[in-house]
Parts: structure tokens; sequence; C-alpha cells
């Protein structure tokens, strides 16, 4: 349909997947939404390069169509979206976002395989070789949403991710349900191939197939009096068609790009005293909360003396070494221009594009300004200063820990 404020009301109140196409039906972005109507009603805003972006300005002006798939849940969206943005490459899609930044839903090749949730870096750097790999789904642009989709699926697809098979004891998953019992044996070879296959066509977004799939098993397992085995199969067939994705509504009201519930930010800060006990740290926020368990220190290791931008530098190089770390959304640096610029040389020869911003302090240490993109420093405002005050009272503390451990040497007297 034509894209204007008055197809879009013929739109559903529904769940789905959106498709924004130019003047000769070329798909230029998919996007998914708890509400189809309103979603796309809210490309129309007067405020649109405000609240969204350049890009997405651009974009409208080449959007002449609208075509949509609605689905039964978001989760469905969710799946969906990921396996259309894989197979149409939308211009609008990846330009949004570097693609090293996507996430992946892997399926490995192993007698008992393994499903994890990789990103695009972990998969270049073949974390997992990729001889070693069965099945890739995705891109997902949105990791925090694809982790509370993923939880969703295991209840009803209980799956391996981290236990031995065979280990004889049961692993935590498996007692609350998550794992089938790979770990302690409660569950075949055979068995568990019939859950990979289930899984694949889930997120081929084959659900229909899947059903049909998951009937003829129940019938067969009745039909051999395996009546347990048919009431657990009849239990999945209700869960796919009652899907109960609330989690995944709460985080749907942000924008597709930059959700400001899901965004994940890294702060840096570099702490010493006249070039001595020099120390870096790195601090996480993720749903606007500090997640302590991620922060990571850095001891400066090369070179001596007075250089925070080199320093920075030094942090970030040894960061990005670790590809099994997630990456951010947005990196927030303490210091000015320079520091800016240093930490954007840094993952421009990574050829990581994330953005940067950085926070200058008064004689206080208090915020002064902020340095970077507008529209990102006034959508995450609050959290780039959580990250950053983390980072200073992290370095601080570490750089206080060093000090305290290897003294000072007393100036030696004449």
């Amino acid at each position: 349909m034509v894209f204007n404020g008055d197809n879009i009301k013929k739109l559903p109140d529904e769940p789905g997947v959106y498709f924004f196409l130019d003047e000769n039906g070329q798909v230029l972005y998919v996007g998914k939404a708890t509400s189809l109507q309103s979603r796309v009603k809210s490309y129309l805003q007067k405020d649109i390069l405000e609240s969204r972006g350049p890009i997405i300005v651009q974009l409208m002006e080449k959007a002449k169509k609208i075509d949509f798939r609605q689905t039964d849940s978001v989760l469905e969206a969710v799946i969906l979206e990921a396996a259309y943005i894989k197979k149409l490459k939308p211009r609008y899609n990846t330009r949004e976002k570097s693609d090293k930044s996507f996430n992946y839903v892997v399926i490995t090749k192993e007698e008992f395989p393994r499903v994890l949730i990789m990103r695009e870096r972990e998969l270049l750097m073949e974390k997992i070789p990729a001889k070693n790999i069965k099945y890739r789904f995705g891109p997902f642009p949105q990791g925090t949403i694809l982790r509370e989709a993923m939880k969703i699926v295991r209840k009803i697809f209980p799956f391996r991710d981290k236990c031995a098979p065979g280990q004889g004891k049961p692993c935590f998953n498996a007692q609350i349900g998550l794992c089938p019992g790979v770990c302690n044996g409660r569950i075949t070879k055979a068995e568990y191939a019939k859950t990979i296959h289930h899984l694949k066509l889930f997120f081929e977004g084959k659900k229909k197939t899947l059903l049909k799939t998951l009937e003829r098993e129940m019938k067969e397992a009745a039909k051999k009096q395996e009546f347990e085995k048919a009431q657990e199969t009849k239990r999945k067939i209700f869960a796919l068609r009652h899907i109960q994705d609330v989690s995944l509504l709460k985080r749907q009201n942000g924008d597709d790009e930059f959700d400001q519930q899901t965004i994940r930010l890294e702060g840096y800060d570099i702490a010493h005293v006249s070039g001595k006990f020099l120390v870096g740290v790195m601090t996480v926020i993720e749903n606007g909360e500090a997640k302590k368990s991620d922060y990571r220190k850095f001891r400066i290791k090369s070179f001596s003396g007075s250089n925070d931008t080199r320093a920075l530098q030094e942090v970030l190089n040894r960061r990005l070494g670790h590809p099994e770390w997630p990456l951010p959304e947005l990196f927030v640096i303490d210091g000015g221009k320079a520091q800016q610029n240093a930490a954007l040389e840094v993952l421009r020869e990574a050829d990581v594009q994330i953005p940067v911003v950085s926070v200058v302090k008064d004689e206080h240490h208090r915020p002064r300004e902020i340095f970077g993109d507008p529209k990102i420093r006034r959508a995450y405002h609050d959290q780039i200063l959580l990250a950053n005050s983390e980072a200073h009272r992290f370095a601080v503390q570490y750089h206080r820990q060093i000090r305290e451990k290897i003294p000072d040497k007393p100036a030696k007297r004449k």
C-alpha cells in the first residue's frame, strides 16, 4: 500500500513485521512492532529528526510504500525480522548499526548441539570455528531483546548451552527444566535431534510447519502408547499457540535502533598521580543500571609517564582484544575532544563502528559538557553521566589499591 497517513490507519493494532519500500518496490528497511499501526505511525511525527536522527529522515524521504506481515506474538515478530534482514539485506538496516554488533543464534555441529547467542565480531574471529557451526540465525539488531526472546523459546524447547554430555550430574538448567538432561543422559541423541529440528523451523519463521510436525509427533507417540511423551508434545503445541511474551512487550516501547531500555554503554577513565601508578578502567551500564559484574581493570603496560590519551588507547585496544565481551551500543570517555578522537582512532583501526561521547569536567570534577552526536547526548544523557561517574569512581578506587599495594619509593638522599 502507499505510505501515507490514511493507509496507516488500515494497519492492524497487532504485532508483526513491517517493510518500507521505495517507488520501485525495493525493500529499504524491515522493522518489528508490538502494534504495526502505532509503530509505523510514529515515523510520521514532526520531530522525527530529533527523535530518530538523520538516517531515518533520509529513509522516510525515499519510502513510498508500506507492506507488513502480522504475527501471533511479539516473539514471532522478533524472529521474522531477523529472517527478513538476512534474506533481503535492506540498505537502511545495515546503515543503522555495524554488522559486528549484530547478534546471532548459533547451533553447533556436535552430537548434542549447543544453542548460543553470539555477536558478529565473535563469529568473524572464529570463537567457534565455522566448521563447528551447523546453523546460524539472524542478524538480530538488539541483543537484550534477543536474550529475552531466548528465555521464552527455551521454556518451550529446552536446549543445551554449557553442560557436558554424560557428565552424570544434572546441570543447574536441567534442574529447573531449561536443559532436557543432556548432562545426565535423560534424553537420547535422536530425541535431542528432534528438538534441534524444531528450533530450526521456529527460527526460520516456519511456525505452521513446526505445529504440523509436532502434531504428527504427538499422534505417533499416542499410537505407541507413549502417553508422557505425547503429553509433553501437546504442551509444546499449546505454548506455541499461546506464547507468553509480556517481557518482550515491555521492551518494545522504544525505538527499534536505539531503545532507551536496552542500550548498553561502556564508560572509561584513566587515573594516576603525576604519571605514577597509571591505571585504566571499564564500567558498564545496561538497561539504565550499573552492571558491575562486567567492570574491568587495566594496569598500563606499554609506557610509563603521564599521557592520558595514550593510556586510553591502550585500554581500548586491550578491551577490543576480548571478543567474548559483548560490544556496547555507545562508548563513554572521560575527557575532552582529544580523548574522544583518540578513542575514535582505535575503533576506526579495529573497524568497529560504534558512537563515542566524551564528558568534560569542571575544576570540582562535575560534568560540564558532553561531546558527541546531539541525538545520542539528549536521548541517553542520564545513562552517559552514570557511566562516566562510575568510571571515575572505579578508576580512583583501583588507583588507590595499586598505590597502597606498591608504595611510592622515597627519594634518595644526596
